[in-house]
């Protein structure tokens, strides 16, 4: 068996509120909630599970998506509809602006637990 990446836990001050946020955003579902976790799972198998826990211990985390042009589009769209600060750059130096790193598209974002999220049409390295 080859190894693959399941499900990994993303810590937030409000499961529900980040986990709908995400599945918003990246026009995913929200699952049905499992003990302390509200999870968000990938075309790809791997669930984000939202746990609450106090915000003094969430430590910023990134997380990136690799999306289709198409999908990428909708996210934008739903980015700026909602007045969602982006920004090109990972150290957010270049708001408002998307970049083009490898013939794609990518801006970064953050969720309601100040998690750096990011969207790519194109995987780094080309």
């Amino acid at each position: 068996m080859s190894v693959e990446l399941n499900h990994t836990i993303v810590h937030a001050r409000d499961n529900r509120e980040s986990a709908e946020f995400l599945a918003h955003i990246l026009g995913l579902e929200v699952g049905i909630p499992w003990g302390p976790f509200v999870p968000v799972d990938t075309a790809n198998g791997v669930t984000l599970d939202f746990a609450s826990i106090p915000a003094e211990s969430i430590v910023m985390q990134h997380y990136a998506f690799l999306v289709s042009d198409d999908e990428f589009d909708a996210a934008f769209a739903r980015i700026e509809d909602a007045g969602i600060t982006y920004y090109a750059d990972p150290r957010a130096q270049q708001p408002g602006e998307i970049n083009h790193n490898y013939g794609g598209r990518g801006l970064y974002f953050m969720d309601p637990a100040g998690h750096a999220l990011e969207i790519i049409t194109r995987p780094y390295g080309g």
